[in-house]
């Protein structure tokens, strides 16, 4: 019996399996695990059901051209050709295509990038701006075919005739859409400011209005300085273009409405105001005016003088009164200062010096005792009228006193 290498073997089966039609273009189901994919494009992963798994791996070539990302726990069929990896001898799937299971890769790649955009804030109600409230240019940005320009057309210049619309026309479907509606949009931002700005197209299919769900359409919308109303396709149906507008309009006709006030329906309004301010006016006068006459017929504006009389003869009544409070006032405080001044009068140092005392000093100052003079100090002597110095000769101490 003949003795093989691994290599030999490897390439044995290898080759069983390519010439294998049922495993070339085959689909096979299962859950993304372990997906990862390199700064090279290539995508490496695993799929698996309940009870076995499949290495996969789908080349740059193939994976560039999928419309979603895939992500761990996604279900999925995956189309390619199964083989063997010779330098680990594992089988593995080829993969060239790959789809989520039970919903469209574009509708995927729809709530991908919905998810991815709403995180980074392009659909925040904060970033929303107001519609000004009397716009003079309108930008349209839309196809010059059609009946949507016709219908924003109309409803605009019946509402307002004199509203300017500037349309700069644009694919609304196809391959290069997006990049025209996002282009068109920054055009007005960078070189021809308007007051509003209406994005949109008419009805269609999901494909037909995919170019307001692309990226670059979405980015533009938000940077935007100019407010933006999306009108794409009917009440129905909604893009994401719709989420990052300033306003979503239902059809193209109702964000002309939205857009462009109504003149008739203003002027209306402003006659109701002119009205009601005339007639408030017009109350006004006549209750200021019966106010007026009333108080003209009061006895008071007929005979001034009846009204002044007793007032008069209160006012001289408060006046004696007064007077009468201030004498009293006056009087009393007299004769407080009287009684102040005989008690000063009674602590005087004279009344007693004219009783026949003095009051003996020297250089210090007044002296209590005997101990604060010696024989032959000099001192001054005060008396009731008048002053004299002295000398002391001798000192006799004796009693207090």
């Amino acid at each position: 019996m003949a003795v093989h290498s691994v290599s030999d073997v490897t390439k044995y089966i290898k080759g069983l399996l390519d010439h294998e039609d049922l495993l070339q273009g085959i689909q096979i189901r299962g859950e993304i695990s372990n997906f990862k994919k390199y700064t090279s494009g290539h995508c490496y992963f695993t799929l698996k059901d309940a009870a076995s798994s499949l290495k996969c791996v789908m080349f740059r070539s193939r994976a560039q051209a999928l419309q979603f990302l895939p992500a761990n726990g996604m279900k999925v069929v995956a189309a390619g050709n199964l083989s063997v990896y010779e330098r680990d001898g594992v089988y593995q799937l080829y993969v060239d295509n790959l789809w989520p299971e039970g919903a469209g890769e574009r509708a995927v790649a729809l709530e991908q990038l919905k998810v991815r955009l709403t995180a980074e804030g392009l659909f925040a109600e904060a970033h929303k701006k107001p519609l000004p409230v009397f716009p003079r240019k309108i930008g349209v940005v839309t196809s010059i075919s059609g009946a949507v320009l016709r219908d924003i057309y109309h409803v605009a210049k019946r509402r307002d005739p004199s509203v300017q619309l500037v349309l700069c026309p644009v694919q609304v479907q196809g391959a290069d859409s997006a990049g025209q509606v996002a282009a068109a949009i920054a055009f007005f931002n960078a070189h021809y400011p308007v007051d509003v700005l209406i994005v949109g197209r008419g009805g269609g299919s999901a494909e037909d209005l995919w170019a307001f769900n692309e990226e670059p359409v979405v980015r533009a919308i938000y940077a935007s300085r100019i407010p933006v109303i999306s009108a794409v396709g009917h009440e129905t149906d909604y893009t994401l273009s719709d989420f990052a507008a300033d306003v979503r309009a239902a059809t193209p006709s109702q964000a002309a409405e939205l857009a462009v006030p109504d003149m008739n329906e203003f002027r209306r309004h402003v006659t109701g105001l002119c009205s009601r301010l005339e007639g408030a006016r017009s109350r006004l006068l006549t209750e200021k005016r019966s106010r007026l006459l009333a108080c003209l017929n009061r006895s008071v504006m007929k005979m001034p003088q009846s009204f002044l009389a007793p007032r008069r003869q209160r006012l001289d009544m408060a006046a004696g009164k007064l007077q009468q409070l201030i004498q009293a006032a006056v009087s009393e405080r007299k004769q407080q200062c009287q009684l102040q001044m005989e008690r000063l009068e009674l602590l005087n140092p004279l009344r007693v010096l004219r009783r026949g005392y003095g009051i003996v000093e020297d250089s210090q100052g007044v002296l209590h005792s005997i101990r604060q003079v010696q024989a032959g100090d000099l001192v001054g002597v005060t008396l009731a009228d008048g002053q004299f110095q002295a000398q002391v000769t001798a000192v006799h101490k004796g009693g207090q006193v």
